[in-house]
């Protein structure tokens, strides 16, 4: 049956890419979770699993994982459709391994950076010391930086005009409004475009020309 044949694509496409959707599905199920908080519950829960400066100054390990399983928001559809079109397709070129490193690397790296200027801004009187406790959590800037190493996946010039897209998306609000969050995303990506060494040996650039003409015959 055709639903049988679909149904076993599917499945061969989420066990080719098993780590993202993994980590997906402990992202849907800790979202179920946050619907059945109280507003003051879920505040206090979420800012313990935070990676603002307060709670990376008592336990750095802990909340840098855990703030990583997650959303902030408690919308996970718009996640599944962004780490089946960048997560997945990185993991899958990647390897698992690479990938994670991508992830991790953007994630702690990113954090680290951000919260820092965060924390010299306090330290000159430009933040508030209730900045320290700033709930900043969620998985956007191991997305970031999976987007920005995605760049090596196509073939040039078809990179050029998405990495331009890439700098613009992340680039524009930082420069608007740099915030630490913006400047975490923005770091994010450079990360991203950093791990290129990580992208060597992985085949062929995928070329949307060749794509397009096997598509047409």
């Amino acid at each position: 049956m055709w639903v049988k044949r679909v149904l076993g694509r599917i499945w061969a496409y989420v066990r080719s890419a098993l780590g993202t959707y993994v980590w997906l599905a402990v992202l849907f199920v800790t979202t179920v979770a946050l619907h059945h908080m109280s507003p003051e519950f879920e505040k206090d829960f979420l800012r313990q699993r935070s990676t603002n400066i307060h709670e990376l100054s008592r336990d750095p390990v802990r909340v840098l994982i855990t703030s990583a399983m997650w959303i902030d928001g408690g919308y996970w559809l718009p996640y599944a459709v962004l780490y089946t079109v960048f997560h997945a397709q990185a993991e899958r070129w990647l390897g698992t391994l690479r990938w994670l490193a991508v992830c991790v690397a953007a994630h702690v790296l990113a954090t680290l950076i951000s919260e820092g200027a965060l924390l010299k801004a306090i330290h000159d009187g430009v933040a508030p010391h209730s900045a320290a406790y700033t709930l900043d959590i969620g998985v956007s800037y191991a997305l970031a930086g999976v987007v920005g190493v995605l760049t090596y996946r196509i073939a040039a010039p078809w990179r050029y005009p998405y990495l331009a897209v890439v700098l613009i998306v992340y680039g524009v609000p930082f420069a608007a409004s740099p915030t630490f969050t913006a400047l975490g995303h923005f770091v994010s990506v450079l990360i991203g475009l950093a791990c290129f060494p990580l992208a060597r040996g992985r085949g062929k650039p995928w070329n949307p020309k060749e794509t397009l003409a096997a598509l047409r015959g």
